[in-house]
């Protein structure tokens, strides 16, 4: 049976509940009301920064990844960091995605800024991230089987609880290339998707994404990879047609859907942090499904 906490007032509420205590007793629940965004700088990295950082191999391109390291982190500590890596969405202006990796949001709203947090390209063949779907996905896979452990090695991240997220692109990245291959499967402790989901829609002008059956067959190929990890799937108004799509596969993980009321969360638009309802900026406002999700990270994560 597909677990789904969303779907039903009594389970909701009951979800809600959970994360209200966690907020009293749980340290990294530090934040109420919106969020602030950290303003992206090039400077070394430190605790409460989030700079650019191009890797030794990168160094003369364009291609750079982020990374955030909380306030009270400290070099040094001995202390393991949960890691939230994430994917961003395409370049669609209608929505107010650039498509770039300084603009993501989805990870900061999800750890309240108290994680780790990378935001990763997808590496273009003209030594740029690429803003439209993967670049070259076997190299946007390197990429991330590269860096990750290196980021958990040099700056205290426990490479046991590393979370892989994903806006719109990047909800369909977190299957497409976080379940690449098996090698890469494994860096992963569990997911978050928003907005899309790999494998629900056949995608037009790709090579990758059509015919619907042929793209399907790839996608049960690495739905297979989960291993029965927690998956968490939110979606802005209902994921009534990703938890249909996902009937047939739910022995292979523990789903969780969240119905996202961006409409309700945001009652206009356009508004100081988005312009359109298809974003990644609703975990910067107070709302029980922010609480919801946070409480189930808590679970997946252990904290």
């Amino acid at each position: 049976m597909i677990n789904d906490r969303a779907f039903g007032s009594a389970n909701l509420v009951f979800r809600v509940v959970s994360g209200i205590v966690l907020l009293i007793v749980m340290p990294w629940h530090v934040s109420s009301g919106q969020l602030a965004m950290p303003i992206p700088v090039y400077e070394e990295a430190g605790p409460g920064k989030r700079v650019f950082v191009t890797t030794p191999e990168y160094i003369g391109t364009k291609v750079h990844h982020m990374l955030y390291l909380p306030p009270d982190w400290r070099a040094g500590d001995g202390k393991n960091w949960p890691v939230i890596v994430e994917y961003t969405g395409n370049h669609y202006p209608r929505s107010g995605s650039t498509g770039k990796v300084e603009d993501a949001g989805l990870g900061y709203g999800i750890g309240a800024g108290q994680f780790i947090w990378v935001t990763l390209p997808f590496v273009g063949g003209d030594g740029e991230n690429a803003r439209t779907w993967w670049g070259d996905a076997a190299t946007t896979v390197r990429y991330a089987k590269t860096n990750i452990p290196q980021i958990c090695a040099r700056y205290g991240g426990d490479p046991g609880n590393v979370l892989l997220c994903g806006f719109s692109r990047g909800a369909i990245a977190v299957n497409y290339i976080g379940l690449y291959d098996d090698e890469i499967a494994k860096l992963w402790a569990g997911f978050i998707t928003h907005d899309h989901y790999d494998g629900v829609r056949e995608w037009r002008g790709t090579s990758w994404g059509t015919p619907l059956d042929q793209y399907r067959d790839g996608t049960k190929r690495r739905l297979e990879r989960l291993r029965g990890r927690s998956v968490l799937i939110c979606q802005g108004n209902s994921a009534k047609d990703i938890r249909e799509y996902l009937r047939p596969h739910v022995d292979l993980a523990a789903f969780t859907f969240l119905d996202v009321p961006v409409g309700k969360i945001f009652p206009s638009f356009p508004n100081s942090l988005a312009i359109h309802p298809h974003t990644d900026r609703w975990l910067l406002l107070e709302s029980p499904e922010r609480v919801a999700l946070r409480a189930w990270l808590d679970e997946v994560l252990g904290l």
